[in-house]
């Protein structure tokens, strides 16, 4: 089956969808109201120095102050530049560690040297707010095109590490040497050559070179002018960002169900892009977009814990602030040999599901993988071989460990933006995201014990409790013996009202005069 991108649009919302082999891979959601701010450049001003942690806090105009580590300071010595920073869909070919410790780079400076409170910093979003974090900042500046990305702080050229044939590495090197030389910009900055740029020709890498120089420019003048805090440069809006990041060789249909956006996209193609505008596809059937190729029940499965596995087995996929875990179980799949081989098979299959659904959900951060237990050493080879095998199609840098001796896969997966769940939902407003709320007789028990101490204290005649209806059916029903050894115990009256919009453990006790 082809490989498709498909483009849903209405007027408050973007929604792109990946599709490789008939499957939904990917999902972005940009909102008019709330769009993405990774790679926007700022003029912000430092508020916070904290030496302890060797990082700042810089206002930059959102609500909450971007956060920035000493290891995020663009230094005299570009030969190390971690290519991620700039763009998460490339490798590196190497990068800064946060101690300094790789071989030939310089250690990290004190943050107090670097900047200081009141200071103005230009800096680079390199990682959105999420949850009640901050913007993540750098002062490693870039700016991409379709096959460059352009470092005007740095001096080196790299290659993305995802182009692993070291003869097109080579030949790509070799090209965009001969061509900055020819536009006179040897010297003007870094270059990193993207993985979509596989197979490019001189000439279509030369054609990237003016327009970022010019785009540099234009974001010189602005910087010049600007007062912190202040937006100076914005990325592309999210199709933009489709056409010059997503669309490979093996896409084969990019889908656009918007006239309007279809025309401006043809348009910017055969600017930016000419070999790229035979697949765009202006759709105009009357079955919605993403209806049509099952995009919106996979979003609607994303959203849920529970993914089922195709042999009976399911996954149960919970996210919280410090991690994201997922347990594997063989539900009802019992196999047709032996034990052994039923958990093998359904860590298999887990494994690819996985894989997809790390993609899918945008999972990022530290991620835990239970996996059933295997006694034999060669099947957790091959899960993580399948696990290991899988997560290359990922564009996000994500590292493996091997299987732990709790029979746990320890792994992490770059975070840049909001996963599926952090972008759609909220917490629940009943358990406040607790996944729980108290039984309605432990509400009851409270209530007693509550009571108990208020009698303690007040000379009332009775008391009036208010609590959801679940609860006053309890005291009424199962608990209406202890509600009368209550009452005789503290020698007072108590009636029950049911508020229609209290949640369950939620409740009012009123003293009755």
């Amino acid at each position: 089956m082809s490989d498709e991108i498909l483009v849903n649009v209405s007027p408050t919302e973007t929604r792109v969808a990946l599709v490789e082999n008939g499957l939904v891979q990917e999902v972005y959601l940009e909102r008019t109201r709330n769009k993405g701010l990774v790679s926007n450049i700022y003029l912000g001003k430092v508020v916070r120095v904290l030496p302890g942690m060797q990082a700042a806090f810089v206002d930059i105009g959102l609500e909450r102050a971007g956060f920035i580590h000493a290891s995020d300071f663009s230094t005299d010595v570009d030969l190390k530049v971690d290519e991620s920073i700039i763009d998460t869909s490339e490798g590196s070919e190497s990068s800064p560690s946060r101690n300094g410790s790789n071989t030939g780079a310089p250690p990290v400076k004190d943050i107090r040297e670097l900047t200081a409170e009141g200071k103005p910093l230009l800096v680079q979003v390199i990682k959105e707010p999420i949850s009640t974090k901050g913007a993540r900042l750098s002062t490693q500046i870039s700016v991409s095109a379709r096959n460059l990305v352009y470092m005007p702080n740095a001096s080196h050229i790299g290659i993305s590490t995802k182009i692993d044939d070291t003869a097109e590495r080579d030949r790509l090197r070799s090209a965009l040497e001969s061509a900055l030389v020819k536009h006179d910009a040897i010297n003007t900055g870094g270059f990193i050559v993207r993985t979509v740029a596989e197979g490019c020709s001189e000439e279509e890498l030369a054609a990237d070179i003016p327009f970022l120089l010019k785009l540099w420019d234009s974001i010189n003048s602005t910087i010049r002018t600007a007062k912190a805090p202040k937006i100076v440069h914005e990325d592309l809006p999210l199709v933009k960002r489709t056409l010059r990041d997503l669309v490979k060789p093996k896409i084969e249909k990019v889908r656009i169900d918007s006239e309007r956006l279809f025309k401006e996209m043809s348009g910017f193609t055969e600017t930016f892009a000419p070999e790229i505008a035979a697949k765009l596809e202006h759709y105009t059937g009357d079955r919605p977009l993403f209806d049509l190729n099952g995009v919106e029940d996979e979003i609607e499965r994303a959203l849920q814990i529970q993914v089922q596995l195709k042999s009976g087995g399911y996954l149960i996929i919970e996210q919280t602030e410090a991690m994201t875990t997922i347990d594997v179980n063989t539900g009802a799949f019992v196999g047709h040999r032996n034990l052994e081989e039923t958990i093998f098979k359904t860590n298999l299959e887990a494994a690819t599901t996985i894989a997809r659904q790390l993609r899918l959900r945008n999972l990022g951060g530290i991620i835990i993988l239970d996996f059933i237990d295997m006694q034999e050493v060669e099947h957790q080879r091959q899960v993580l071989r399948s696990l290991e095998k899988t997560m290359e199609l990922d564009r996000a840098r994500t590292t493996i460990t091997g299987v732990s001796e709790l029979g746990l896969v320890e792994m992490t997966r770059k975070r840049t933006r909001e996963s599926l769940v952090q972008a759609m939902c909220e917490p629940c407003e009943v358990c406040h995201g607790r996944g729980v709320i108290k039984t309605a007789q432990t509400v009851c028990y409270e209530i007693f014990r509550e009571i108990i101490r208020e009698a303690k204290v007040y000379d009332n005649q009775g008391f009036l409790v208010l609590a959801s209806q679940a609860v006053v059916d309890c005291l009424l029903d199962e608990e209406s013996t202890n509600v009368a050894d209550l009452e005789s115990f503290i020698e007072r009256t108590i009636e029950f009202r049911v508020e229609t919009i209290y949640n369950q453990d939620q409740y009012d006790i009123v003293l009755v005069k």
